[in-house]
C-alpha cells in the first residue's frame, strides 16, 4: 500500500495531514492547470500600463475565428446530452427585471434547485447526478429571500451591485451596496464598471475602482462586468479584460444584459485570449461569464466549446465559467427531452419562474 493509500485509511484530519507532511503546495490550491502548470485563485498584481498599452486585437482575424467555433466542434447524441447537463450545472439563473417580486425569486430559486423535470431525469437515468445550477443571480433587495430559499442546496447567490446596469451611481453608494450584499448573504458580487475610464484611457482609475470593489466583497467572489456592447473596440474589450484582472476581479463578465449588444462569440474571444495571457503571465486564473442575449441550447454548446478549445477543460465548471442566462435553461430542458423521448415539448412545460 502506497503512503497516499495510508492516508485515505488513518483517522487523521486533511489540515492535520498537511501539517504532518509539511507546508501546503501549490498543487493543493490550484483552482486550474493549463499547459501543465498548476494556477492558483487570482489576488491581482500591480496595474502594468505597458502591458495594457500594448493590447493589440486583429478584428477580422478575431471574426473570422468565432465564425467557426460552431462549426469546427460538433456533438451528437449522449454527448450532447452530456454537454448540455455541463451547461446547466455552469449557469447563473437570472432575473433582473423592474418587476421582480419575493414570490418570483423564490419560484426561481426553486427551478434552481430542480432545473430539469423529474420525469425527464428519470428517463435520462441521471438522478444520482443531483443536477442543479450555478447561482441564483438577484437584485440586492432579494438577496436574503433567495439565500432562505436555496439554503443548503450549495447553490450560490449572486447579487448585482455598484448602480447597476448603469454604474454611475457615487463611489461610496456603490461600495456600500456591495458590502451590504455581502452581509445580507451574497457569495458572489456582479460589479459595472464605468465605461468613461476605458474611453479616456483612464488605466489608473479603472484599476483603483476595480480594486476597491475587490476589497469590499471580502470573502464574495467578485465578477466585474465590463460592458463590452458599450465598449465600441475589441481593442478597449481586451485592455478592460486586463485591468480588471490586475485588480483582482476573479471573473470577467461581457454584459449587464440591458445593452443593445451582449455577449458575442468575438468579444467572448477576446476575453478567453485575456484570460490565458494573464494565466501565463501570472500563475493565476479568471473566470468568464458571457451573459445577455444566450438563449438556445445551441448557444450553450458553442460557448462550452469556447472555452475548451481556448482554455481548455479546467474552465469547464462552475468555478471558473458561468453563464448569464434564464431563458436559455427551457431550452436546453426542451433538447434533453427531445433526446429522451423523440418528441419535443412546449415551451410553456419548462417554465423558469
Amino acid at each position: 500500500m502506497t503512503q497516499r493509500d495510508n492516508t485515505k485509511t488513518d483517522n487523521t484530519s486533511g489540515m492535520e495531514r498537511r501539517t504532518l507532511q509539511g507546508p501546503i503546495s501549490p498543487a493543493d490550491t490550484a483552482i486550474a492547470n493549463y499547459a501543465g502548470r498548476d494556477l492558483q485563485p487570482n489576488r491581482g498584481i500591480p496595474l502594468n500600463l505597458d502591458w495594457v498599452r500594448e493590447v493589440r486585437v486583429n478584428t477580422s482575424a478575431v471574426e473570422r475565428r468565432a465564425q467557426t467555433i460552431g462549426t469546427r466542434r460538433t456533438v451528437k447524441k449522449e454527448w450532447q446530452a452530456a454537454w448540455l447537463l455541463r451547461a446547466i450545472t455552469c449557469m447563473d439563473l437570472t432575473t433582473l427585471s423592474g418587476d421582480d417580486t419575493d414570490e418570483r425569486v423564490r419560484r426561481l430559486c426553486a427551478k434552481a434547485r430542480q432545473p430539469i423535470l423529474q420525469e425527464i431525469e428519470q428517463k435520462l437515468g441521471i438522478e444520482s447526478l443531483q443536477i442543479k445550477v450555478a447561482a441564483v443571480c438577484v437584485y440586492h433587495s432579494f438577496v436574503e429571500t433567495a439565500r432562505r430559499a436555496i439554503e443548503g442546496s450549495g447553490i450560490h447567490v449572486a447579487a448585482v451591485s455598484t448602480g447597476f446596469p448603469a454604474g454611475l451611481s457615487p463611489l461610496a453608494e456603490r461600495v456600500e451596496e456591495i458590502r451590504r450584499s455581502v452581509e445580507a448573504g451574497a457569495d458572489e458580487i456582479d460589479v459595472v464598471i464605468t465605461r468613461a475610464h476605458v474611453f479616456g484611457g483612464k488605466w489608473q482609475a479603472l484599476y483603483d475602482e476595480v480594486a476597491t470593489f475587490k476589497n469590499a466583497c471580502g470573502p464574495a467572489h467578485l465578477k466585474v462586468i465590463l460592458g463590452t456592447g458599450d465598449l465600441l473596440t475589441l481593442r478597449n474589450v481586451g485592455r478592460a479584460s486586463v485591468v480588471a484582472m490586475m485588480a483582482g476581479a476573479d471573473f470577467i463578465k461581457t454584459s449587464t444584459g440591458k445593452e443593445a449588444v451582449n455577449a458575442t462569440l468575438p468579444v467572448s474571444l477576446v476575453m478567453t485570449r485575456a484570460i490565458r495571457e494573464y494565466a501565463q503571465e501570472t500563475g493565476m486564473a479568471v473566470g468568464f461569464k458571457p451573459a445577455g442575449g444566450l438563449r438556445t441550447a445551441k448557444q450553450s454548446l458553442d460557448w462550452l466549446s469556447l472555452m475548451k478549445e481556448e482554455l481548455g477543460n479546467s474552465w469547464l465548471k462552475a468555478e471558473l465559467f458561468r453563464f448569464g442566462a434564464s431563458s436559455m435553461l427551457g431550452d436546453i430542458e426542451r433538447q434533453l427531452e427531445h433526446h429522451a423521448t423523440g418528441r419535443y415539448s412546449a415551451e410553456y412545460r419548462h417554465p423558469i419562474a
